[in-house]
């Protein structure tokens, strides 16, 4: 019987496909593991929302495969800060389509409170 130890080593989120030369860094292609079409297609709006890019697509490999290739290509920035820039748009966008969200729910709770006061003492 083989003892399986958990591995120590963690396996990377990112990872950037190896560039063949230094003159390459505004294009490249990412690899995100454990993610699929949520972030894919999420990522891939919030860049070509991006004046420096000139191209952003993404594929899954394989269906069995829990992992997408990000490929960007900019117009002479590096891929990489083009990449960090596009997840700190997309958290801002998210957190703040999360305020709205909380921001309306509230108010739709407390107006429907306001209509069954109004309507229990008609």
């Amino acid at each position: 019987m083989a003892n399986s130890a958990p591995s120590s080593a963690k396996n990377p989120i990112l990872e950037v496909v190896e560039m063949k030369s230094e003159n390459e860094e505004s294009f490249q292609t990412f690899i995100l593991h454990d993610e699929d079409h949520t972030l894919g297609n999420a990522l891939k709006f919030i860049l070509n929302k991006n004046p420096d890019v000139s191209f952003v697509g993404y594929s899954i490999t394989h269906p069995s495969e829990n992992k997408i290739n990000l490929r960007i290509q900019t117009t002479g920035k590096p891929a990489v800060d083009v990449l960090k820039q596009g997840f700190k748009d997309l958290k801002q966008m998210c957190a703040h389509m999360l305020t709205t969200f909380d921001s309306s729910t509230k108010y739709y709770k407390e107006n429907q409170q306001d209509q069954s006061a109004m309507d229990q003492s008609s």
